[in-house]
């Protein structure tokens, strides 16, 4: 349940800014912890260079990929909670809402290849129907509860209590450009963009990976236009954690990449710019409360 002011609050406190609901604090956890067990299944298993998810792929990689995608957010979806009203939390939410219609859609839209109509071994043909029964039914939860959300009486907060530093800026403007751009390359022309990913992947697998580079680039450039690192934090702690899970399986099945390519070391630097964005951010936000309870 999302945070309530208690009688010490300051009236100020309580007028300005939309409440966080509970319906979308919980959507956050509930995806949390299907994000943690799913994500934990897929990465794992992929890992050890078995194909496995609810389409079949030429290369372990990119399901693996996106069990990493998964599995490094949902710390962050934990913390949603936390929050008491939605500008603290919505540079996580919306690129939450990304993902789970946007792997819906996917899902939709490749119906033929996944497992339950192609058919195959009894598991991956029960994965891909809990895939698709979960999938349908976060995206339609996250349309209701975000749209309630948004019809909820509240006020813009008018001060920023952490902006952003100057130097940051530009920085945090080509990392969610770079992520956005390549995400809906991928999302909406699988065929002619997935030759830029550097190992193999079929049609799903690309729309797959687009839809999480698109929620990233939503998630950086939210950041950006929201201009407060207070108002940040579970997304502060999705980029670094997203970050590592995808240097994890990277690092392992870094056969599968072909690292002499220009798109290998594109996909370096912008990995590298998800976890410098989101441990420097944390570093600098841990200053500004250090500065804040001093004064």
């Amino acid at each position: 349940m999302p945070n309530t002011p208690d009688a010490s609050t300051p009236a100020s406190a309580t007028v300005n800014g939309r409440p966080l609901t509970a319906g979308v604090a919980m959507l956050a956890t509930a995806v949390a912890v299907i994000s943690l067990l799913a994500g934990s299944v897929l990465m794992l298993v992929n890992l050890t260079g078995h194909v496995f998810g609810a389409w079949p792929s030429p290369d372990p990689l990119s399901q693996g990929l996106v069990g990493a995608a998964m599995l490094g957010t949902a710390p962050a979806l934990f913390t949603v909670n936390r929050a008491r009203l939605w500008q603290e939390a919505r540079t996580l939410l919306y690129p939450l809402a990304v993902v789970l219609i946007g792997l819906f859609a996917v899902s939709l839209l490749n119906a033929k290849g996944l497992y339950i109509a192609k058919g195959g071994s009894i598991v991956p043909v029960l994965f891909s129907l809990g895939w698709m029964f979960t999938l349908g039914l976060l995206a339609v939860a996250a349309l209701a509860l975000l749209a309630w959300q948004h019809r909820t009486p509240g006020a813009p907060l008018a001060v920023r209590a952490a902006p952003l530093p100057g130097w940051s800026k530009p920085l945090l403007a080509v990392l969610g450009s770079s992520w956005l751009g390549i995400g809906a390359g991928l999302l909406t022309r699988p065929g002619f963009w997935a030759a830029f990913v550097p190992w193999d992947t079929g049609r799903a697998d690309a729309q797959a990976l687009g839809v999480w580079a698109l929620a990233l680039g939503v998630g950086v450039l939210g950041a950006l236009a929201e201009d407060d690192l207070d108002r940040t934090r579970p997304a502060l702690l999705a980029l670094p954690g997203t970050g590592a899970a995808i240097t994890v399986v990277l690092a392992v099945r870094a056969t599968s990449v072909d690292w002499s390519s220009g798109p290998a070391l594109s996909l370096v630097c912008m990995v590298a710019g998800l976890l410098f964005a989101g441990a420097s951010g944390r570093v600098l936000l841990a200053r500004s409360c250090a500065v804040t309870r001093g004064t």
